[in-house]
């Protein structure tokens, strides 16, 4: 029982420690902004900001949750790894031909249900995206790529 106590006490300061390490926030200009590339209809930017943005920008809407360690740190490790594979706040940095591949991309993992991520649609459920915004956001997808 002793031991189980130390343990358990290790376990507590470690985890109080840790509440003092905090990962830096995601908020930052959108210079390179998706929007002034490409014409997005309101629908589509509604659902993109809502279902993709907090992952693929640089402006991330943070949960109350977000300020306990370690998820914080999860988390800016998810947004992180989420940023370098598309950022709609930097689109317009990226070559033409890099752009239509991440269009490709992106519609690709819509209708294989990749993205959004099961593990941010189970905290965000308003985020999982209806068979009806797929369509639409293919179908724009698709329109973009014919111009």
């Amino acid at each position: 029982m002793k031991k189980f106590r130390i343990i358990s006490l290790v376990f507590l300061i470690a985890f109080v420690l840790m509440q003092f390490i905090r990962p830096s926030r995601n908020q930052s200009s959108d210079q390179g902004s998706i929007k002034k590339t490409v014409s997005i209809p309101s629908a589509v930017s509604a659902i993109l900001k809502n279902a993709c943005y907090d992952c693929h920008s640089n402006n991330t809407r943070y949960p109350w949750y977000s300020n306990i360690q370690p998820i914080g740190i999860f988390m800016a490790k998810h947004i992180r790894e989420g940023k370098q594979e598309l950022n709609f706040d930097e689109f317009n940095t990226y070559s033409s031909k890099r752009q239509r591949n991440k269009l490709k991309r992106m519609k690709e993992q819509i209708e294989k249900d990749e993205m959004p991520l099961p593990s941010y649609t189970w905290m965000h459920s308003n985020a999982k995206l209806t068979i009806d915004q797929k369509q639409l956001i293919n179908k724009w997808i698709d329109s973009t790529l014919h111009r």
